[in-house]
């Protein structure tokens, strides 16, 4: 279930022009580890992956657990208040961790009724 939810909500990124063009400018790649459950996916401009990712290292991985991921992504909790309680670990730079947060709007915007399909509840 968590992947189908987080993999599908980063599917809405890569169908964002501006998301992937800046994606691919940047160099940027996420690893987002999950647990509880577990889930691994891999998100890079030229698609999304679970389990298993591409060829090279992300520039970045994030691991928490899903209901931290749940609270981020419905705007209860915080980047910075999530890194800084320690809900959020981040392996890479964090500035550049705070610099995808603004591009991540339209799956921001897109989650609630994502999860809501998917049966996960407020």
């Amino acid at each position: 279930m968590a992947v189908k939810v987080f993999g599908s909500l980063f599917g809405v990124l890569l169908e964002d022009e501006d998301f992937v063009a800046r994606a691919r400018q940047e160099g940027l790649s996420v690893r987002l580890v999950h647990t509880n459950p577990d889930c691994e996916i891999y998100v890079a401009p030229h698609g999304v992956f679970a389990g298993e990712q591409p060829q090279g290292s992300a520039a970045i991985t994030l691991r928490m657990s899903c209901d931290t991921a749940h609270a981020l992504w419905m705007g209860r909790l915080l980047v910075p208040v999530a890194i800084a309680t320690g809900r959020l670990r981040i392996r890479g730079k964090v500035a550049k961790v705070l610099e995808l947060v603004p591009m991540l709007r339209p799956a921001f915007d897109r989650y609630p009724d994502i999860a809501a399909a998917s049966g996960i509840g407020a």
